[in-house]
């Protein structure tokens, strides 16, 4: 079996090399992008199975990379999730509206972000 692929998009380095950290234990293969482009150009030539995207990003902002990546093709079956500080009531809907599969809340719980990933990327519920 393969590992699964994750990209993160996320411009704040702690974060970043948090999640890099926590992935790469629980065996998973990662690429970064620190902003919009850089992450478009990664899931082209990448193709990740799943993304970890916080909404505020430099260049394209998770909202409309999410819109982008869902309207096209050969991109549309990929996990996108949002990882944002943005947690006010109505955001998970409006997340998903924009094309998000799921919203984790920063700060972060651990034990949630890997369990939600874990959800989407277990054989018994692949797309």
């Amino acid at each position: 079996m393969s590992k699964k692929k994750i990209l993160i998009v996320e411009d704040n380095e702690q974060n970043r090399e948090l999640f890099h950290d926590l992935l790469i234990s629980k065996g998973y293969t990662v690429i970064e992008a620190v902003d919009g482009e850089m992450a478009l150009a990664k899931i082209h030539s990448e193709t990740p199975d799943l993304i970890l995207m916080d909404i505020q990003i430099p260049k394209i902002d998770g909202v409309e990379l999410a819109r982008r990546i869902r309207n096209n093709p050969s991109l549309n079956n990929i996990i996108i999730i949002a990882v944002t500080a943005h947690a006010m009531k109505g955001a998970k809907e409006d997340f998903l509206k924009a094309g998000f599969d799921d919203y984790i809340a920063k700060p972060i719980s651990i034990q949630l972000f890997l369990q939600t990933i874990e959800n989407y990327l277990s054989p018994a519920t692949q797309k």
